[in-house]
């Protein structure tokens, strides 16, 4: 009896020390897979040789897997390097180019031309004005796409910009005899001051463009809990609401103002840099009232 007591107890013994074995060795495993994930999110992850009766064959899995994510990893910072070299290229080279053409353009309608001659350098001009903006719209947004040129949201009121993009707006404004009204605001929000005038002008030189002489552009900042929005409300014909899921695409152009200067990429970049600071972009229009393009960004 005595015996069976004793097999009995070493049976025990003998499987709590192979529960305590197993435990220990999956508490290794499980480090082991948290060094190399630690490892891979540092950027600084390297397969070693593994011993299978060490390491699971999971835990290899995944170092194999991780490797791959490195070379991946590097292979993305390669092509993004490239991709701004390419940039950086053209808009280098096409700026040299674009503003001869814009000088001799100047210079040759300060000549004695005949009038036909004169109407065609002041559509040299203007085409060559609208390439430059072109090239410059297309280096931002791809800047911004590849994630190059990064956003810096900042807590700031947001007076000074909408003040400053309207000054940008008010000479066209001012040309066509509409009204410009931006409304008082004590509100800040976080974003990044330079890309927010540049989507907030983008909006405004849109509403000044396609709204009729004589109309109005205001510009207001409403508060919300989380989110301050800017509204660039306009007298314009409107937009039909088949058409707007699709302003906001890149040169997506309405065959309503299809005989309007335009490359229809303005709103696009709104959207990407809205999108770049956590906030977003939407519209309200119907033909015949008007449109509000709403830019909405956040607080906290």
């Amino acid at each position: 009896m005595d015996s069976l007591y004793l097999l009995a107890i070493l049976a025990i013994l003998a499987a709590a020390a192979v529960v305590v074995w197993d435990r220990r060795r999956l508490r290794q495993t499980l480090l082991g897979l948290d060094a190399m994930l630690d490892e891979a999110i540092r950027g600084d992850f390297s397969e070693s040789h593994f011993d299978e009766t060490l390491l699971s064959a999971v835990e290899t899995k995944l170092a194999h897997y991780l490797s791959a994510s490195a070379v991946s990893a590097r292979n993305l910072q390669a092509e993004k390097d490239a991709v701004k070299a390419l940039i950086a290229d053209i808009s280098h080279q096409t700026k040299t180019p674009i503003a001869n053409l814009l000088l001799y353009a100047q210079l040759l309608e300060e000549q004695p031309l005949p009038e036909g001659g004169r109407a065609c350098a002041a559509a040299l001009e203007a085409q060559a004005e609208k390439l430059r903006f072109l090239i410059d719209a297309l280096v931002k947004t791809s800047r911004l796409e590849t994630g190059i040129l990064a956003l810096h949201p900042k807590l700031t009121p947001l007076q000074p910009t909408l003040d400053s993009a309207a000054r940008q707006a008010a000479p066209k404004a001012a040309v066509k005899g509409i009204s410009l009204t931006v409304e008082p605001t004590a509100e800040s929000a976080l974003f990044d001051p330079k890309w927010t005038v540049e989507a907030v002008y983008n909006l405004l030189d849109n509403a000044v463009k396609y709204t009729p002489s004589g109309g109005t552009v205001t510009i207001r900042a409403v508060a919300y809990e989380l989110f301050c929005r800017i509204d660039v409300q306009d007298t314009g014909h409107g937009i039909p609401e088949a058409e707007q899921p699709r302003i906001f695409q890149r040169f997506y152009r309405s065959p309503a103002v299809s005989q309007q200067e335009g490359v229809g990429i303005g709103l696009y970049l709104v959207r990407q840099i809205a999108a770049g600071q956590g906030g977003y972009v939407k519209v309200l229009s119907s033909p015949g009232c008007g449109s509000t393009f709403s830019l909405f960004l956040p607080k906290t």
